[in-house]
Formats: C-alpha cells, structure tokens, sequence
C-alpha cells in the first residue's frame, strides 16, 4: 500500500487546515488508518485513526474537540480536519495504514501500523 498525504502549510495560531492521505494499491475490505505527528527533537506521537468499516474514531487527548478524522472509502482517502490550532501543534504530520480488522487497543502504537505516508509539514506560527 502507498500512501500520499497533503495539505501541510503556515497557520496562525486559532486558524485551520485539512490533511489528506490517499492509500493506493492493495487495500483490504477492512482498514485502520491513522495520524502520527513528529515535532522537532520529539518522538513520534499518535493523533487520531479510524477504521474504514464502521467509521470508528480515536483520537489523542491533545486532540481533542480541535481535530477531526474522517473517511471517503470510495476514494480510499482519509483526512484530518484540524481547527483551533496552537503552536504546539507544529510538526510533520504522518499517515499510516494497517490492513486487516482493528484491535483497539493498538491504534495508538506506531508500531501497529504496516505502511507510512511521506509526512506534511504543519506550522503554527504564534
């Protein structure tokens, strides 16, 4: 599976934008996809994910009530609505995909997840 997000870009602080991740090639009828962000000098952290069947949603406490994960399966495309953003938010911005019926409890750990997008750079700027 290939995977292309976008999207990224300079925001003030309070503004929005809208991540894309496209997945191609061998999807499966069943998925998780998911957000991970990666701020300079700080370890990869989990965002939001959800699941292409049934649309279940998870999300970081950082996340919150700011960001929104949401689903085209006819396009095989996930976004990331981010609102209210803060200067802690600047970081590059990662879509993964793991194939196959969720467990739950994993969705959070990077390690879950079997193929990674390029990464989009999100600025807030204060």
């Amino acid at each position: 599976v290939q995977l292309q997000a976008s999207g990224g870009g300079l925001v003030q602080t309070g503004g929005s934008l809208r991540l894309s991740c496209a997945a191609s090639g061998r999807t499966s009828s069943d998925y998780t996809m998911g957000w991970f962000r990666q701020a300079p000098e700080k370890e990869r952290e989990f965002v939001a994910a959800i699941r292409r069947v049934g649309g279940g949603t998870y999300y970081a406490d950082s996340v919150k009530g700011r960001f929104t994960i949401s689903r085209d399966n006819a396009k095989n495309t996930v976004y990331l609505e981010m609102n209210s953003l803060k200067p802690e938010d600047t970081a590059v911005y990662f879509c993964a995909f793991n194939a196959g019926r969720i467990i739950t409890g994993l969705v959070r750990n990077s390690d879950y997840y079997d193929s990674w997008g390029q990464g989009t750079l999100v600025t807030v700027s204060s």
